[in-house]
């Protein structure tokens, strides 16, 4: 099985009669039977943490948010002579996998260990296919993005169309990418055309294929993307850009699945599933006479729109965490942090480039970091002072006496960080008393 556990407990027998079982079924075990000990111990990754509560120099528990923060994929299991419901609820609640009682019987713990194994398989499958496709996690628990989840979860298992709009960087191929991952075709091929980034004149010959002697250049018989989809999913990406040329007759693929290579005269049939994005608006560009209205219908099944991130703030943090630990794991920096003054300045930054740009701006960070915190004056110099942006304030329909505090706040931390901290510095230059700035940044938080 080639899975590797650390089991935490202070009977020897325990230990020992474990480790045999465990060993037996080709799992690789390290024991401890202290808190002290275990706590050396998970600094390095294990798949399972096997720990009891009753430890001689403290509680057990106390093991499972250490071990989730450095190791949020790992799996741990709670052991105790003296279960009660609320010690179950507990270490469920700070994020334990399983509670068992003991004594242990062998067939439930290798049971357990074999379900969660398989748990962790398809886990590890599920994120190499994610790194291999170049795509991240679909992040959020503001409203907007829990209803997105809940609409994924129920479109995913059909073969409706999807039109999923936002402006750039909002996520759109992630999106896409978790549809098929959860529908019926996900074994099937995953097929994804930027339709702005092909010139027209050879846009055709990418979607449908071309004919051997069609056109100078064209040495050999070449299938297109809707031939590479076939039994799969096809995303159209910035579909907006897409000529009106190329529209009919991605409108004919539509209505019957029937298309010819350019140059030949034979129809070939597909069966694919569509889902398109764009960041225009295609009932104004169906107004202009840009896009075909008919193909906007078409397309037009299952509508997703994604916000831009300055719309859902509560999401930032969540997308800082994960974005930050991906390219500290990824560029061996394990022991790097934000400093907590860099991730308020993240927070209160409105991202005109959405989640694209946030993710870019993190990769830097960790890249060029050469000190273990990563402070605010490791920002770009546009980012190290945040305006205030009115029109964002508007669109989130913000009071007067919000804004007046958004404003005092980001003056007072920017003072503070030009001053280095000195308080008193900080309120002479403000004009102020220093019990009145206390006061003020007592509020602020």
């Amino acid at each position: 099985m080639n899975q590797s556990i650390l089991i935490v407990d202070d009977e020897q027998n325990i230990r020992r009669s474990l480790s045999m079982i465990l060993q037996s079924k080709g799992f690789s075990v390290t024991t401890a039977d202290t808190l002290a000990e275990a706590y050396r111990h998970i600094k390095q990754p294990f798949h399972f943490f096997i720990i009891d509560v009753l430890l001689p120099d403290g509680d057990g528990i106390a093991l499972i948010e250490p071990i989730r923060s450095a190791h949020p994929g790992s799996i741990i299991i709670v052991i105790s002579g003296n279960a009660n419901i609320k010690m179950a609820i507990e270490a469920t609640r700070k994020g334990a996998d399983d509670f068992l009682e003991k004594p242990l019987s062998r067939d439930k713990l290798l049971l357990t260990l074999r379900n969660f194994g398989k748990r962790l398989e398809l886990e590890k499958k599920y994120h190499a296919l994610q790194h291999q496709a170049g795509i991240d996690a679909f992040i959020g628990e503001s409203a907007a993005i829990q209803a997105i989840h809940r609409t994924i979860e129920q479109i995913a298992p059909t073969s409706s169309k999807v039109l999923i709009t936002g402006e750039s960087g909002t996520g759109k191929e992630i999106v896409a990418w978790h549809i098929h991952h959860k529908s019926q075709r996900r074994d099937q091929p995953y097929i994804k055309v930027n339709c702005a980034a092909i010139p027209e004149e050879l846009i055709e010959a990418e979607l449908f294929g071309v004919e051997k002697g069609a056109y100078t250049g064209a040495t050999e018989r070449r299938d297109g993307k809707f031939t590479q989809a076939d039994g799969g999913t096809l995303f159209l990406d910035e579909i907006g850009d897409m000529s009106l040329r190329t529209q009919t007759k991605v409108l004919r693929v539509l209505q019957d699945g029937e298309f010819e290579r350019v140059g030949s005269n034979e129809t070939l049939k597909t069966d694919v599933r569509i889902i398109a994005a764009t960041n225009k608006n295609l009932q104004d560009a169906v107004a202009r006479k840009e896009f075909r209205e008919d193909l906007y219908f078409r397309l037009h099944v299952v509508p997703i729109h994604l916000p831009p991130l300055r719309e859902r703030q509560a999401d930032i943090p969540l997308l800082l965490d994960y974005f930050f630990d991906k390219f500290r794991h990824e560029n061996n920096k394990p022991g790097l942090r934000m400093d907590d003054a860099l991730i308020a300045r993240l927070q209160q930054y409105d991202w005109p480039g959405n989640i694209r740009e946030l993710k870019n701006l993190i990769e830097r960070l960790v890249i060029l970091a050469d000190r273990p915190i990563i402070g605010p004056d490791q920002l770009p110099a546009d980012m190290r002072t945040i305006p205030i942006d009115v029109h964002s304030a508007y669109n989130r329909q913000q009071s007067l006496f919000d804004f007046r505090d958004e404003v005092e706040r980001r003056y007072i931390q920017f003072c503070l960080e030009q001053n280095n901290g000195n308080i008193s510095k900080t309120a002479r230059m403000l004009n102020v008393d220093r019990s009145y700035l206390h006061r003020k940044l007592k509020r602020f938080d």
